[in-house]
């Protein structure tokens, strides 16, 4: 399935929702799409993974890229509705003491 990506500037956040696989062929995309929505806006963003299949190295790369940015502006980003498979990525990497993950 290819990548998609909507964006939800709301009042005090900005809301990703990535949809489908996150791989070499798309981190890219995401870097540049989600990058010019946070540049626009500046505050904390929320990640909503319910719609995100599959993350590869790359796609961790993405979010990695994005966590910097927001970082050095004093932000954070947020992330909820992970799948186990992509979690579990996170937690190999040792990446998941990085992102703050919203439990529901």
């Amino acid at each position: 399935m290819a990548f998609q990506l909507t964006i939800d500037e709301q009042q005090d956040q900005i809301v990703l929702y990535p949809q489908g696989e996150l791989d070499m062929y798309y981190a890219s995309d995401f870097k540049e799409q989600s990058l010019e929505a946070y540049e626009k806006a500046k505050k904390d963003v929320l990640i909503d993974g319910g719609r995100l299949d599959y993350v590869d190295s790359t796609g961790l790369g993405g979010f990695m890229y994005l966590l910097k940015e927001v970082r050095e502006d004093g932000h954070k980003i947020f992330m909820k509705d992970i799948k186990d498979n992509i979690r579990k990525l996170f937690t190999i990497t040792q990446l998941d003491a990085m992102f703050t993950f919203i439990e529901e």
